[in-house]
């Protein structure tokens, strides 16, 4: 047996939103602030509580990408990953994620942003991943997710589905924000905003 780390992925790992940042590297700076213009009333109501957080994500998400071809969609997300993710990365989350492996720990990073993005990233630094897919039909996104977003007790949920956890000794988990508060309360030990 051996042990499992839970890692939540932006805010945690990352100083940033990735999602933010992979809107502005495809549509660039200024339809991104259009688009946030134009978006502002949902964004003030999800802010207000008066809608959920998969509720606003997909919203945001379907304005910016529904129709976009798949195979395009696939490739700057890709770019994205592989070239812009280690310029958000906090240095000691790494440290922390390096510390797991060594020890030969099951590192998973468990997070509500879009697969796509952070599969990449992870596949090169050998870590698996949990997170939320988007639909995709006729070769075209359709704006919707094709699984619950994977935020509070859906990654929770996610996790137990893709991981037998009586097969670990003991479970870490990091978080940062209220999204991660179920998966914190998984785990043995468990680590708020350690990195900051």
């Amino acid at each position: 047996m051996t042990n499992l780390a839970l890692f939540d992925f932006d805010g945690t790992i990352t100083t940033d939103d990735s999602l933010i940042k992979f809107i502005r590297f495809v549509v660039g700076d200024a339809k991104t602030l259009w688009g946030m213009m134009l978006l502002s009333p949902m964004l003030i109501t999800y802010k207000l509580k008066f809608i959920p957080n998969y509720k606003a994500k997909q919203i945001m998400f379907s304005y910016f990408f529904k129709g976009m071809n798949e195979h395009q969609f696939q490739k700057v997300a890709e770019e994205y990953s592989l070239k812009h993710i280690d310029t958000i990365l906090r240095p000691k989350a790494m440290e922390r994620i390096t510390w797991h492996k060594d020890l030969g720990h099951k590192v998973i990073i468990a997070s509500a942003s879009i697969e796509c993005w952070i599969k990449p990233w992870c596949s090169q630094n050998d870590l698996d991943l949990i997170a939320t897919r988007v639909e995709i039909k006729d070769g075209l996104m359709t704006g919707k997710f094709l699984t619950k977003n994977c935020y509070g007790i859906e990654k929770v949920n996610r996790v137990k589905e893709a991981y037998n956890l009586d097969d670990y000794d003991r479970i870490y988990a990091y978080g940062d924000s209220r999204g991660d508060k179920e998966l914190l309360e998984l785990a043995d030990k468990s680590f708020y905003k350690p990195f900051r």
